[in-house]
């Protein structure tokens, strides 16, 4: 409604209060979702797409003996900031107030800015102790700046999901604390106007109490768009009568009852996930489909079948009013200062009247909010007393000098944030549910000798072999301004087949920065049974489509055809080939965006910097695992655990040197199966476990791994050891798919026990696929987590070296012939002890067709250790449960197939218990 009546109506809005910051975009008309997560709680419901990030002005402004932080954890309303006077740290709400964004007298609450001031002395005292010598005035420059840039990224990240430039936008900002940095976000952002309510602390209570009521009615239709295409108009309708009898029995008057709305939600056939179209006449919806579907996939899929997934109307009582200000016009004059006061024009809002017009830099304060006008942006007040902002001149963004120390966090979050719009990319732009809905991918920044900078915070197990295929591939590729490589090879770095790797080198100026990376799972690939993961694999190509490094772009020209027949033309070639195409479409788009980001980084900072803020990156990990490997003892740390067919992965842990030494040896040979892990995929859980040991919040980092050898010989850990790349023969590579899900998870439980951080969880992905020849699905379930010291496990989650979804029960049954006939928490199965384990899953599942069915899992016979004297957890079992009533137990690798009305009873394992 303000953007409305500003005439302005395509509006990022802001809303920034004490503990947290939301997000959205109005382009012309409200998004919705229809799915919203609160916690971990998963919620089917309309509502608006808002996305909340835990910014506000109570974020905490620290230093970690390293470099400066601000956030994610808030001073929340008690004690609150220093200013507040009750013990509180230093937070952002501080440092506006030190830096003259905030005046004291005009809190609605006593304000005591000498508290902030001591608790910034303090802050600097710290640093200056720890040799990162700053002053007062540079630390207040740098923490603003830090929290500037999150939510700015923030706000890009949303722009970027949804398509679109920030620079297209105005700024509606408001909440208590969203004035205090509109000029400085809409500068970064490129944004040339930002409108403020007058009400702008209060917008989000008051705009709950003047919104209209609103109800979707839906109707699920499941039809061919062709064959339905002449009765929606009908249906429409239809569905509005229904809804409008609704909201008529609750009171509302039919003359106000109005159809604001109508929506068709579109897909092809096989496809997951649907597209919204807003219905105008029938004969455009085909076009607007194809516009849309190519604007987000940046391709078509010609002579595939259109459906129609279901149809929703948007129903509204109008009950609103519009009121304009009736003020005139008055002379105003800035609030006189007191002695001592910052050389600062500030104004009192209630003064102003409209066509006010205030030159930054001023603050306008009301009743309850501030509003900082920075130099070079232009404040007035429109005929309903809001506020519009227009930049005056050329956008210019100042580079200010930072010591190293914020220099250090600014450029994580920057880099990090080059990695978390590549994933939001592919995530909009992908074809398949697995990339979609499972977010089953990675994104990664890696520096210009291939050893991974930053990740975003996707599957552990994807991001620390990031860097090992980057520098395998470099050794038998070269890869130039242009180019994109493909690969899913385990030799050179992959996990498993199903995750297919796109590297690309970023230059600027001719100069390499580094590379941009991502992996993502394709749920069919090839190999002998659908879903690509077959139990009874023994060699490497049984498993799928193989593609050793090779060129998916080439100077700039894409080579399609040729992937497409390394998809089709393998000894077990994709069963689903324009599937596997779409989501390499999404995936190159989502490295030609993170290349562009690079590059516009260097553009901003320059390219010397950027590439030493990469390295000094590095350096600090590095200088965290050093501090750790002080707290070692003396003695070698060892462990071992054994796999459910009895195969050994034993470790030891020393000191030598001021390196860590990590050993491997004594671990089994070569797996006959499916059991086999690369140095790649053993590399990933060595960087997780270090990430947990020297629990700070650091993205993955290979500087975690320079002060640390692994010491891996050829066996099950490392298979391909004496790979000759030159003459590689596919039919004699050992099979790894298990390698990738399983013994990740297997060799991150013994270095947790080795280093003695947390009893076992449960150890294993339970990867669980059915199919025929029609379809095929692939689930991977969660089950207990380990408990710690001061801490119980988790109860029905996935843990360690993956976090993907699991598909909702709605969505199983729509899709696939069968029946979820209990999912629960496998109650009481955690392991006992003053701490406990975390409860596995209980999921049974009937089918309604013939089916094959995978089971690949572990912790069916070897327990999940518990730790100083903690019981263990309970082992994962399941059964085959026939239609007739004949029960069998299955192993925990095992692959049968089922009939009509059989069931298939699936019980994860538990995580281990703590102290006695």
């Amino acid at each position: 409604t303000v953007g409305r009546l500003s005439n302005i109506n395509k509006l990022i809005t802001f809303d920034m209060g004490g503990t947290s910051t939301d997000v959205s975009l109005y382009n012309n008309r409200l998004d919705y979702r229809f799915e919203s997560k609160v916690g971990e709680t998963k919620i089917l419901s309309p509502s608006v797409a808002i996305e909340t990030i835990a910014a506000g002005g109570g974020s905490i402004c620290d230093f970690d003996g390293y470099k400066l932080t601000v956030g994610p954890h808030s001073a929340g309303a008690y004690p609150g900031p220093a200013c507040y006077g009750a013990g509180g740290p230093l937070t952002i709400t501080d440092v506006n107030l030190l830096m003259g964004r905030l005046h004291p007298e005009f809190f609605a609450i006593p304000i005591y800015p000498e508290k902030a001031k001591e608790a910034l002395e303090q802050l600097v005292k710290k640093m200056n102790a720890a040799q990162a010598y700053t002053n007062a005035k540079d630390t207040l420059e740098a923490l603003i700046q830090i929290a500037n840039e999150k939510m700015a990224e923030t706000i890009k990240r949303v722009s970027v999901q949804q398509g679109h430039s920030p620079a297209d936008f105005a700024l509606l900002c408001f909440g208590g604390a969203g004035g205090q940095h509109a000029c400085a976000l809409a500068s970064m952002l490129g944004m040339n106007r930002i409108l403020i309510p007058y009400d702008a602390g209060l917008l989000s209570a008051y705009g709950i109490g003047h919104a209209k009521v609103e109800r979707f009615e839906e109707q699920l239709v499941l039809k061919p768009l062709d064959t339905i295409l002449p009765k929606l108009p009908k249906m429409l309708n239809a569905i509005f009568t229904d809804g409008s009898k609704k909201l008529a029995a609750e009171g509302y008057l039919s003359s106000r009852i109005k159809k604001t709305k109508q929506l068709i939600f579109l897909r092809f056939a096989g496809q997951e996930s649907t597209l919204e179209i807003e219905f105008e006449k029938s004969e455009s919806i085909k076009s607007l489909f194809q516009k849309k579907y190519k604007s987000i996939y940046g391709h078509w899929v010609n002579n595939r079948q259109i459906e129609v997934e279901s149809i929703r109307v948007m129903i509204t009582v109008d009950e609103s009013q519009t009121h304009t200000s009736k003020k005139k016009p008055r002379p105003y004059h800035p609030i006189e200062k007191k002695k001592g006061e910052k050389n600062i024009s500030i104004f009192q809002w209630e003064d102003l009247r409209a066509g006010a017009t205030i030159e930054g830099p001023a603050l306008v304060i009301s009743n309850n909010s501030t509003t900082f006008i920075e130099r070079g942006w232009q404040f007035f007040v429109d005929a309903h007393n809001h506020a519009i902002l227009d930049k005056t001149g050329k956008r210019t963004i100042l580079q200010k000098e930072f010591n190293q120390q914020a220099l250090l966090e600014l450029f994580s979050n920057r880099f990090t944030s080059v990695a978390q719009e590549m994933g939001a990319m592919l995530q909009r732009t992908s074809f398949s549910v697995n990339v979609k809905e499972r977010l089953d991918f990675s994104c990664a920044v890696l520096d210009a000798y291939g050893y991974l900078i930053v990740n975003a915070p996707h599957i552990p197990v994807h991001l620390g072999s990031m860097g090992v295929c980057v520098r395998e591939v470099l050794k038998v590729i070269s890869m130039n301004e242009g180019d994109v490589i493909i690969t899913n090879h385990p030799a050179y770095g992959g996990s498993h087949l199903p995750d297919v790797t796109l590297i690309k080198p970023v230059f600027f100026k001719k100069k390499l920065v580094g590379y941009v990376a991502n992996r993502a799972h394709h749920a069919e690939i090839g190999g002998k049974k659908p879903g690509s993961m077959p139990v009874d694999a023994t060699t490497l190509e049984e498993e799928g489509v193989i593609i050793s490094p090779t060129y998916l772009v080439k100077a700039g020209e894409a080579r399609w055809k040729e992937i497409e027949m390394l998809f089709t033309q393998a000894l077990y070639p994709t069963r689903s080939v324009h599937e596997n195409l779409a989501d390499l479409n999404g995936a190159l788009a989502s490295v030609n965006l993170g290349e562009k980001n690079l590059q516009e980084l260097c553009l901003r900072s320059g390219f010397d910097e950027v590439c030493q803020q990469m390295n000094e990156l590095k350096k600090y990990a590095s200088r965290l695992l050093e501090s750790k490997l002080h707290t070692l003892p003396l003695k070698r740390l060892r462990a071992s655990e054994r796999l459910d067919d009895g195969s050994l992965i034993n470790v030891s842990l020393s000191s030598l040197k001021g390196r860590l030494v990590i050993d491997f040896s004594g671990s089994a040979k070569i797996h006959p199966g499916n059991l086999n892990a690369t140095r790649a995929i053993v590399q990933s859980a060595v960087l997780y476990v270090l990430r947990l040991w020297v629990n700070k919040p650091i993205a993955m980092n290979e500087g975690l791994l320079e002060l640390v050898e692994i010491q891996l010989p050829k066996g099950l850990l490392n298979p391909f050891a004496d790979f000759d790349f030159t003459k590689s023969d596919n039919s004699k590579l050992p099979a790894v798919v298990g390698g990738n899900t399983e013994i990740s998870q297997r060799v991150t439980d013994t270095l947790l026990k080795a280093l003695g951080l947390a009893a076992c969880s449960q150890g294993t992905m339970n990867n669980f696929l059915f199919g025929n020849n029609k379809l095929g699905y692939y689930e991977t379930i969660g089950g207990g987590t380990g408990a710690g010291k001061g801490f119980d496990g988790c109860d029905a989650i996935h843990s360690h070296m993956t976090n993907t979804r699991i598909t909702d029960p709605e969505v199983l049954e729509l899709k696939y012939p069968v029946v979820l006939e209990k999912f629960s928490v496998r109650k009481n199965s955690g392991g006992k002890g003053k701490w406990r384990g975390g409860d596995g899953i209980v999921r049974h599942i009937r089918f309604n067709q013939a089916m094959d069915i995978n089971i690949l899992s572990q912790h069916r016979d070897e327990m999940p250790y518990g730790m100083n004297g903690g019981s263990p957890g309970r082992c994962g079992e399941q059964f085959h449960l026939a239609a007739k009533g004949k029960k069998r137990k299955l192993k925990g690798m095992d692959s049968l197939s089922v009939q009509p009305g059989d069931r298939i009873l699936l019980h994860t394992p538990s995580g281990g218990g703590w102290g006695k």
